[in-house]
């Protein structure tokens, strides 16, 4: 049972990798899943998604889900 964790641009770069897997644990959250991963909480400004489509760090996953961190986009 796991969920699979993908780093994007200087989220990547922070973290020393692109993709991982985290072994999933009965409610656990797009939060805890950084925080396996990263080792710290997330930052404020990361965006987070499940099966790419934006959640809160409180979302809950599911095992075999994929979530994806990565820094805000801007534009102009």
């Amino acid at each position: 049972m796991s969920i699979r964790v993908k780093f994007f641009a200087s989220i990547a770069e922070r973290t020393g990798c692109k993709e991982c897997a985290v072994e999933y644990r009965e409610g656990m959250t797009v939060q805890d899943v950084w925080q396996t991963a990263a080792g710290a909480n997330a930052p404020r400004q990361v965006l987070m998604a499940i099966n790419m489509e934006y959640c809160e760090g409180g979302q809950g996953v599911a095992d075999g889900d994929e979530v994806a961190f990565f820094p805000p986009v801007t534009g102009g």
